[in-house]
Protein backbone atom coordinates (compact mmCIF):
# COMPACT_ATOMS: atom_id res chain seq x y z
CA UNK A 1 0.00 0.00 0.00
CA UNK A 2 0.99 3.77 -0.62
CA UNK A 3 2.76 5.27 2.69
CA UNK A 4 1.28 6.46 5.29
CA UNK A 5 -0.39 9.65 6.90
CA UNK A 6 -1.04 9.89 10.85
CA UNK A 7 -4.06 11.88 10.44
CA UNK A 8 -3.31 15.14 13.52
CA UNK A 9 -5.86 18.49 14.57
CA UNK A 10 -5.43 21.68 14.39
CA UNK A 11 -1.93 21.77 11.10
CA UNK A 12 -0.86 24.44 8.68
CA UNK A 13 1.49 22.90 6.02
CA UNK A 14 3.37 25.89 4.61
CA UNK A 15 4.20 28.02 7.81
CA UNK A 16 3.73 31.52 6.96
CA UNK A 17 7.92 32.39 7.30
CA UNK A 18 9.25 28.70 6.52
CA UNK A 19 8.39 25.43 7.29
CA UNK A 20 8.70 25.50 11.40
CA UNK A 21 6.84 23.97 14.33
CA UNK A 22 2.97 25.04 13.42
CA UNK A 23 0.82 22.07 13.18
CA UNK A 24 -2.29 23.32 11.53
CA UNK A 25 -2.85 22.88 8.19
CA UNK A 26 -4.09 25.69 5.75
CA UNK A 27 -2.42 26.86 2.64
CA UNK A 28 -0.66 29.84 2.72
CA UNK A 29 -2.69 33.28 0.94
CA UNK A 30 1.03 34.73 -0.05
CA UNK A 31 4.26 32.85 -0.05
CA UNK A 32 6.35 33.23 2.87
CA UNK A 33 8.56 36.51 3.76
CA UNK A 34 11.93 36.99 5.30
CA UNK A 35 11.81 39.76 8.24
CA UNK A 36 13.63 42.74 8.00
CA UNK A 37 15.48 41.76 4.61
CA UNK A 38 13.45 42.88 1.75
CA UNK A 39 13.82 39.66 -0.10
CA UNK A 40 10.57 38.73 -1.76
CA UNK A 41 9.99 35.30 -0.13
CA UNK A 42 12.04 32.70 2.23
CA UNK A 43 11.63 29.92 -0.79
CA UNK A 44 13.01 32.16 -3.18
CA UNK A 45 15.94 33.00 -0.99
CA UNK A 46 16.97 29.14 -0.64
CA UNK A 47 18.37 26.52 -2.82
CA UNK A 48 16.18 23.73 -4.03
CA UNK A 49 17.94 21.65 -1.79
CA UNK A 50 16.95 23.54 1.23
CA UNK A 51 13.56 24.04 0.94
CA UNK A 52 14.10 20.24 0.68
CA UNK A 53 15.43 19.82 3.98
CA UNK A 54 12.46 21.80 5.37
CA UNK A 55 9.65 20.55 3.88
CA UNK A 56 10.94 16.63 4.61
CA UNK A 57 10.91 17.76 8.44
CA UNK A 58 7.78 18.80 8.11
CA UNK A 59 6.26 16.38 6.22
CA UNK A 60 7.88 13.88 8.51
CA UNK A 61 6.30 15.38 11.72
CA UNK A 62 3.21 15.20 10.07
CA UNK A 63 3.49 11.52 10.10
CA UNK A 64 4.44 11.05 6.24
CA UNK A 65 6.81 8.02 5.61
CA UNK A 66 9.71 8.19 3.30
CA UNK A 67 9.14 12.56 3.57
CA UNK A 68 12.32 13.26 1.56
CA UNK A 69 11.23 11.30 -1.04
CA UNK A 70 7.84 12.91 -1.42
CA UNK A 71 9.11 16.28 -1.02
CA UNK A 72 11.72 16.22 -3.82
CA UNK A 73 8.48 14.68 -5.64
CA UNK A 74 6.03 17.18 -5.26
CA UNK A 75 9.11 20.11 -5.91
CA UNK A 76 9.92 18.25 -8.98
CA UNK A 77 6.55 18.58 -9.89
CA UNK A 78 5.68 22.07 -9.37
CA UNK A 79 9.41 23.25 -11.32
CA UNK A 80 8.54 20.89 -14.18
CA UNK A 81 11.84 18.92 -13.39
CA UNK A 82 13.74 15.97 -13.14
CA UNK A 83 15.90 15.22 -9.92
CA UNK A 84 19.12 15.76 -11.11
CA UNK A 85 18.05 19.19 -12.83
CA UNK A 86 16.33 19.97 -9.32
CA UNK A 87 19.67 19.48 -7.42
CA UNK A 88 21.55 21.48 -9.85
CA UNK A 89 19.67 24.51 -9.77
CA UNK A 90 20.90 27.41 -7.75
CA UNK A 91 17.60 29.90 -7.81
CA UNK A 92 14.81 29.21 -5.39
CA UNK A 93 11.06 29.34 -6.11
CA UNK A 94 9.18 32.08 -7.58
CA UNK A 95 6.25 33.23 -5.60
CA UNK A 96 3.61 30.84 -8.13
CA UNK A 97 5.75 28.20 -7.21
CA UNK A 98 5.82 29.02 -3.77
CA UNK A 99 2.38 29.22 -3.33
CA UNK A 100 1.48 25.86 -5.38
CA UNK A 101 4.44 23.73 -3.56
CA UNK A 102 2.66 24.89 -0.20
CA UNK A 103 -0.10 23.63 -0.95
CA UNK A 104 0.79 20.54 -2.10
CA UNK A 105 2.66 20.43 0.83
CA UNK A 106 -1.23 20.88 2.92
CA UNK A 107 -2.98 18.59 0.73
CA UNK A 108 -0.27 15.41 1.36
CA UNK A 109 -0.01 16.09 5.18
CA UNK A 110 -3.88 16.24 5.22
CA UNK A 111 -3.46 12.79 3.73
CA UNK A 112 -3.94 12.94 -0.01
CA UNK A 113 -2.49 10.23 -1.74
CA UNK A 114 1.35 11.79 -3.45
CA UNK A 115 0.12 10.96 -7.14
CA UNK A 116 -3.08 12.77 -6.79
CA UNK A 117 -0.79 15.22 -6.52
CA UNK A 118 1.30 14.89 -9.18
CA UNK A 119 -0.93 13.50 -11.36
CA UNK A 120 1.56 9.76 -12.34
CA UNK A 121 3.01 6.96 -10.95
CA UNK A 122 6.30 4.99 -12.01
CA UNK A 123 5.22 1.01 -12.33
CA UNK A 124 8.37 -0.53 -13.77
CA UNK A 125 9.86 1.01 -16.57
CA UNK A 126 6.70 2.90 -17.46
CA UNK A 127 4.99 5.79 -15.53
CA UNK A 128 1.26 5.89 -15.82
CA UNK A 129 -1.31 8.94 -15.27
CA UNK A 130 -3.40 8.38 -12.27
CA UNK A 131 -6.63 10.52 -10.97
CA UNK A 132 -8.70 10.44 -8.30
CA UNK A 133 -11.70 7.37 -8.98
CA UNK A 134 -9.35 5.59 -10.09
CA UNK A 135 -7.63 2.79 -7.97
CA UNK A 136 -3.30 4.00 -7.85
CA UNK A 137 -0.75 1.35 -8.31
CA UNK A 138 1.43 0.18 -5.69
CA UNK A 139 5.14 -0.46 -6.13
CA UNK A 140 4.43 -3.97 -4.37
CA UNK A 141 2.37 -4.92 -7.24
CA UNK A 142 5.24 -5.25 -9.41
CA UNK A 143 6.17 -8.38 -7.77
CA UNK A 144 3.20 -9.78 -9.69
CA UNK A 145 4.02 -8.32 -12.73
CA UNK A 146 7.54 -9.97 -12.36
CA UNK A 147 6.14 -13.42 -11.67
CA UNK A 148 3.81 -13.29 -14.82
CA UNK A 149 6.43 -12.32 -16.71
CA UNK A 150 8.38 -15.18 -15.45
CA UNK A 151 5.39 -17.45 -16.39
CA UNK A 152 5.38 -16.09 -19.63
CA UNK A 153 9.39 -17.21 -20.64
CA UNK A 154 9.16 -19.83 -22.93
CA UNK A 155 5.45 -18.78 -24.77
CA UNK A 156 6.21 -16.76 -27.92
CA UNK A 157 3.64 -14.03 -28.83
CA UNK A 158 1.59 -14.85 -25.51
CA UNK A 159 -1.71 -14.03 -25.31
CA UNK A 160 -2.41 -12.27 -21.47
CA UNK A 161 -5.70 -10.71 -19.80
CA UNK A 162 -5.11 -7.98 -16.65
CA UNK A 163 -8.32 -8.18 -14.98
CA UNK A 164 -9.76 -5.23 -12.30
CA UNK A 165 -6.53 -2.77 -14.77
CA UNK A 166 -7.17 0.24 -12.87
CA UNK A 167 -4.64 2.44 -15.01
CA UNK A 168 -3.50 -0.07 -16.74
CA UNK A 169 -0.53 -0.23 -14.93
CA UNK A 170 -0.03 -3.77 -15.29
CA UNK A 171 -1.17 -4.57 -18.77
CA UNK A 172 0.56 -1.68 -19.93
CA UNK A 173 3.80 -2.72 -17.80
CA UNK A 174 3.69 -6.30 -19.25
CA UNK A 175 3.02 -5.11 -22.92
CA UNK A 176 5.95 -2.68 -22.62
CA UNK A 177 8.36 -5.52 -21.70
CA UNK A 178 6.77 -8.42 -24.22
CA UNK A 179 6.30 -6.48 -26.89
CA UNK A 180 5.27 -9.47 -28.84
CA UNK A 181 2.00 -10.12 -26.60
CA UNK A 182 -1.31 -9.88 -27.47
CA UNK A 183 -2.62 -7.89 -24.10
CA UNK A 184 -6.17 -7.54 -23.04
CA UNK A 185 -6.92 -5.17 -19.95
CA UNK A 186 -10.59 -5.30 -18.38
CA UNK A 187 -11.96 -3.11 -15.72
CA UNK A 188 -15.89 -2.67 -14.53
CA UNK A 189 -15.16 0.90 -13.55
CA UNK A 190 -15.84 3.27 -16.56
CA UNK A 191 -13.78 5.87 -15.21
CA UNK A 192 -10.82 3.03 -14.92
CA UNK A 193 -11.02 2.13 -18.94
CA UNK A 194 -11.42 5.56 -19.96
CA UNK A 195 -8.09 5.61 -18.13
CA UNK A 196 -6.52 2.68 -19.25
CA UNK A 197 -7.01 3.65 -22.84
CA UNK A 198 -5.71 7.38 -22.23
CA UNK A 199 -2.61 5.95 -20.49
CA UNK A 200 -2.70 3.15 -23.21
CA UNK A 201 -2.45 5.89 -26.38
CA UNK A 202 0.18 8.15 -24.49
CA UNK A 203 2.59 5.33 -24.29
CA UNK A 204 2.22 4.27 -27.29
CA UNK A 205 1.63 0.63 -26.19
CA UNK A 206 -1.11 -2.15 -28.19
CA UNK A 207 -3.43 -2.73 -25.49
CA UNK A 208 -7.50 -4.05 -26.01
CA UNK A 209 -9.32 -2.15 -22.83
CA UNK A 210 -12.46 -3.40 -22.49
CA UNK A 211 -15.08 -2.84 -19.80
CA UNK A 212 -17.25 -5.58 -17.89
CA UNK A 213 -17.03 -8.06 -15.42
CA UNK A 214 -13.79 -10.00 -15.02
CA UNK A 215 -13.10 -12.64 -18.03
CA UNK A 216 -16.96 -12.24 -19.66
CA UNK A 217 -16.11 -8.87 -22.34
CA UNK A 218 -13.47 -11.04 -23.85
CA UNK A 219 -13.99 -12.63 -27.02
CA UNK A 220 -15.21 -15.77 -27.61
CA UNK A 221 -12.41 -17.03 -30.03
CA UNK A 222 -10.00 -16.91 -26.99
CA UNK A 223 -11.37 -19.53 -25.24
CA UNK A 224 -8.77 -21.99 -24.79
CA UNK A 225 -6.03 -19.55 -26.08
CA UNK A 226 -5.17 -17.09 -23.28
CA UNK A 227 -1.71 -18.12 -21.58
CA UNK A 228 -1.66 -15.86 -18.66
CA UNK A 229 -4.88 -14.42 -16.60
CA UNK A 230 -3.20 -11.64 -14.07
CA UNK A 231 -5.30 -9.96 -11.54
CA UNK A 232 -4.68 -7.23 -8.60
CA UNK A 233 -7.92 -8.09 -7.34
CA UNK A 234 -9.90 -5.92 -4.22
CA UNK A 235 -8.35 -8.04 -1.23
CA UNK A 236 -8.66 -5.49 1.56
CA UNK A 237 -11.23 -7.42 4.31
CA UNK A 238 -14.44 -4.94 5.01
CA UNK A 239 -13.38 -4.69 8.87
CA UNK A 240 -10.06 -3.86 7.65
CA UNK A 241 -10.86 -0.62 6.24
CA UNK A 242 -11.18 1.48 8.22
CA UNK A 243 -7.52 0.69 9.76
CA UNK A 244 -6.30 1.91 6.64
CA UNK A 245 -4.05 5.35 6.23
CA UNK A 246 -6.25 7.63 4.56
CA UNK A 247 -4.22 8.22 1.22
CA UNK A 248 -4.90 4.71 0.87
CA UNK A 249 -8.86 5.09 0.95
CA UNK A 250 -8.95 7.56 -1.27
CA UNK A 251 -8.73 4.93 -3.27
CA UNK A 252 -12.36 3.59 -5.36
CA UNK A 253 -13.90 1.24 -2.21
CA UNK A 254 -14.90 -1.37 -4.41
CA UNK A 255 -11.05 -1.10 -5.53
CA UNK A 256 -9.85 -1.89 -2.58
CA UNK A 257 -12.49 -3.92 -0.42
CA UNK A 258 -13.47 -7.87 -1.68
CA UNK A 259 -11.50 -10.36 0.92
CA UNK A 260 -10.79 -13.06 -1.31
CA UNK A 261 -14.25 -12.80 -3.58
CA UNK A 262 -12.63 -12.47 -7.06
CA UNK A 263 -9.86 -14.59 -6.38
CA UNK A 264 -11.97 -17.70 -6.00
CA UNK A 265 -14.21 -16.57 -9.12
CA UNK A 266 -11.08 -15.91 -11.37
CA UNK A 267 -10.49 -19.82 -10.08
CA UNK A 268 -13.86 -20.79 -11.15
CA UNK A 269 -13.44 -19.00 -14.32
CA UNK A 270 -10.13 -18.64 -15.89
CA UNK A 271 -9.93 -22.29 -16.66
CA UNK A 272 -12.45 -21.60 -19.50
CA UNK A 273 -10.05 -19.38 -21.17
CA UNK A 274 -6.59 -20.79 -20.11
CA UNK A 275 -4.76 -22.72 -22.80
CA UNK A 276 -3.71 -26.17 -21.09
CA UNK A 277 -0.46 -25.06 -19.14
CA UNK A 278 -1.00 -21.58 -19.12
CA UNK A 279 -1.01 -19.83 -15.98
CA UNK A 280 -3.52 -17.51 -13.20
CA UNK A 281 -1.06 -14.92 -11.36
CA UNK A 282 -3.51 -12.80 -8.58
CA UNK A 283 -1.95 -10.32 -5.51
CA UNK A 284 -3.55 -11.38 -2.09
CA UNK A 285 -2.70 -9.82 1.40
CA UNK A 286 -0.95 -12.39 3.34
CA UNK A 287 -3.57 -13.92 5.65
CA UNK A 288 -5.26 -14.91 2.75
CA UNK A 289 -2.74 -17.66 1.50
CA UNK A 290 -4.22 -20.39 2.66
CA UNK A 291 -7.68 -19.88 1.41
CA UNK A 292 -6.89 -18.83 -2.22
CA UNK A 293 -4.39 -21.37 -2.52
CA UNK A 294 -7.12 -24.04 -1.65
CA UNK A 295 -9.52 -22.23 -4.15
CA UNK A 296 -6.89 -22.65 -6.29
CA UNK A 297 -5.61 -26.25 -5.95
CA UNK A 298 -9.41 -27.40 -7.35
CA UNK A 299 -8.47 -26.61 -10.73
CA UNK A 300 -4.92 -25.52 -10.68
CA UNK A 301 -1.96 -27.68 -10.53
CA UNK A 302 1.64 -26.15 -9.14
CA UNK A 303 0.20 -23.74 -7.06
CA UNK A 304 2.85 -21.37 -5.56
CA UNK A 305 2.79 -18.15 -3.26
CA UNK A 306 5.92 -15.62 -3.65
CA UNK A 307 6.72 -13.25 -1.24
CA UNK A 308 7.29 -9.07 -1.91
CA UNK A 309 10.72 -7.31 -1.26
CA UNK A 310 9.22 -6.95 2.45
CA UNK A 311 9.02 -10.79 2.86
CA UNK A 312 5.31 -11.12 2.93
CA UNK A 313 3.06 -13.64 1.26
CA UNK A 314 2.35 -11.54 -1.81
CA UNK A 315 1.48 -13.23 -5.08
CA UNK A 316 0.33 -16.32 -6.06
CA UNK A 317 0.80 -18.49 -9.15
CA UNK A 318 -0.93 -21.40 -10.48
CA UNK A 319 -1.47 -23.43 -13.72
CA UNK A 320 -3.84 -24.98 -15.37
CA UNK A 321 -3.44 -29.09 -16.09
Amino acid sequence: MASSSRSTSSRRCWPARSIRSSRRCSPPSAPPSLRGTGRPEVVGSLRPADVLRRAAAYLERHGVESARAEAERLLMHVLGTDRASLYARSDGLDARQARMFGRALCQRCSGTPLQHLTGEQGFRRIAVEVRPGVFVPRPETEVLVERALEALVEVEAPVVVDVGTGSGAIALAIKDERPDARVFAIDGSPEAVELARANAARLGLEVTVLEGDLLSPLPDELRGWVDLVVSNPPYVEPQEFGDLPPEVRADPVGALVGGTQVHERLAAEAPRWLRDGGALAVEIAAPQRERVAAALSASFVDVRVDRDLAGRDRVIVARRP
